[in-house]
């Protein structure tokens, strides 16, 4: 009944191993850990002490597998929120810029029309001296 036991464990720790390693070293590497581990499975088990260590080997890769795993999750999730973060303050600082140039523009078209303003009273008065050094 161990043995039972021990062999649906190492064909379940196979599988999700299987999917790490096509996950994380792609389909080559998880073939190559396939065909050793299908080695080991034809050269058999032994004694009790055999199956008991190589059951604790397959619950530590087990556990190491799931580590890789969760580690790979929040992995992710982290460069999500980073990249979520990152393009928030981009678009925040485009709008800044883009706000400044709005102000400048604004700033520039005041200030045309305040010289164009002033280019008209320059212009009468020039045009009145005209008239008055003309009339003498």
């Amino acid at each position: 009944m161990e043995t039972e036991e021990l062999g649906q464990k190492s064909k379940r720790l196979k599988s999700s191993n299987e999917q790490l390693e096509l996950v994380v070293h792609g389909a080559d590497d998880a073939a190559l850990v396939k065909s050793r581990e299908e080695e080991i499975d034809e050269i058999g088990v032994g004694s009790e002490e055999t199956s008991a260590e190589i059951a604790r080997i397959y619950e530590q890769i087990q556990s190491f597998t799931n580590m890789v795993c969760d580690l790979l999750e929040s992995g992710k999730s982290m460069l999500k929120d980073l990249s979520n973060e990152f393009e928030e303050r981009m678009i925040s600082i485009h709008k800044e810029h883009i706000q400044k140039w709005e102000e400048e523009i604004q700033t520039i078209r005041l200030v045309d029309a305040s010289n164009a303003q002033e280019s008209a009273v320059l212009q009468n008065a020039k045009a009145m001296l005209q008239n008055v050094c003309g009339e003498s």
